[in-house]
């Protein structure tokens, strides 16, 4: 996966460490929404830790154990998808997916999620992917469903963040089902 086009002048591309000084300028525009779902937000404050970020997903992708592209809209990082603790012997992975606000409401997480899930079933073979969000991240509920997704139930408090203890819901897509889609 290069360049893959979503439409409306989106795309996914790769989202590398020498990415690091784009992604971090992204993050400075999504911190503040991005942070309370996704935890790299708040350690991707400099550019050290924005390359930190970037090379600990090229490690796994190296590793055969995830992947991180980026979505740009009109030539402008926007948010990205990733997919992660990937477990090639069970068959299993994890997806997730941010979006700065100026971008939202156009489509483009469910878009990159769809490819990212051809791209976990097609190409690396995997059987399950999960979805794992807070059941007060509409947002996120409503693209899960959007996806097809199934829910599969709620780990009470799972979740630390800021002092506080937060549900987590989780939702998954099997390989046959994305299929029958």
């Amino acid at each position: 996966m290069f360049t893959f086009p979503l439409g409306d002048g989106a795309e996914l591309r790769p989202l590398e460490p020498w990415k690091a000084e784009e992604f971090l300028a992204h993050m400075d525009r999504a911190r503040d929404d991005v942070d309370p779902w996704i935890p790299f937000a708040s350690r991707s404050t400099d550019l050290d830790s924005a390359r930190a970020t970037l090379q600990r997903y090229a490690d796994l992708q190296a590793a055969g154990t995830g992947r991180i592209v980026g979505i740009w809209l009109d030539g402008t990082l926007v948010g990205g998808t990733m997919l992660f603790g990937v477990d090639a012997e069970a068959g299993n992975g994890e997806i997730g997916v941010w979006l700065e606000p100026a971008a939202q409401g156009r489509g483009l997480v469910t878009r990159a999620c769809r490819a990212m899930l051809d791209w976990a079933f097609h190409e690396r073979g995997l059987s399950r992917v999960q979805w794992v969000t807070r059941p007060d991240n509409v947002r996120s509920l409503a693209v899960a469903a959007r996806l097809g997704m199934t829910r599969e139930g709620v780990l009470r408090e799972s979740y630390p963040y800021r002092g506080k203890r937060y549900d987590s819901e989780f939702w998954s897509m099997l390989a046959h089902e994305w299929r029958a889609a």
